[in-house]
């Protein structure tokens, strides 16, 4: 689904000096129906109570999804947009890494639906989240 040519460390390459890069996030895998990506939870995605902040764990949704259709567009006569975002915190953390994991769940023409799953590293789900991006001619 995915192009062959583009690895985890090309996306990376992408972000310097963004929001990505300070909240650490990183792409880890580009897999045949998902794409992977890691998020550290620490002083600068913790909330006050010292727990993952919810709207990190959006930025990581949103970034990985993000990805996601940038793969699977014309780059040359395409790009996109976030058009909407939610998200439902199942569940909370304090230390080690937000594992986000995207699949697509519609590819239209003009607009791409993904599902993304957030767990820690005990596989304990922390957010489940839906990103609907829009898909504009240039």
């Amino acid at each position: 689904m995915f192009p062959k040519d583009i690895t985890p460390e090309i996306i990376n390459s992408f972000s310097p000096n963004t929001l990505v890069s300070h909240l650490g996030i990183t792409v880890t895998e580009i897999g045949v129906d998902c794409l992977k990506a890691t998020m550290p939870i620490n002083e600068d995605t913790r909330q006050y109570m010292g727990i993952l902040h919810g709207g990190a764990s959006v930025v990581l949704a949103e970034t990985i999804g993000s990805i996601g259709s940038f793969l699977l567009i014309d780059r040359e006569t395409q790009y996109t947009v976030g058009l909407e975002v939610n998200a439902n915190h199942v569940g909370s953390a304090s230390e080690g890494m937000a594992n986000a994991k995207a699949r697509i769940i519609h590819k239209g023409k003009k607009t791409h639906v993904w599902s993304i799953e957030i767990s820690d590293d005990n596989n304990k789900l922390l957010s489940v989240c839906r990103l609907t991006m829009m898909i504009i001619t240039k």
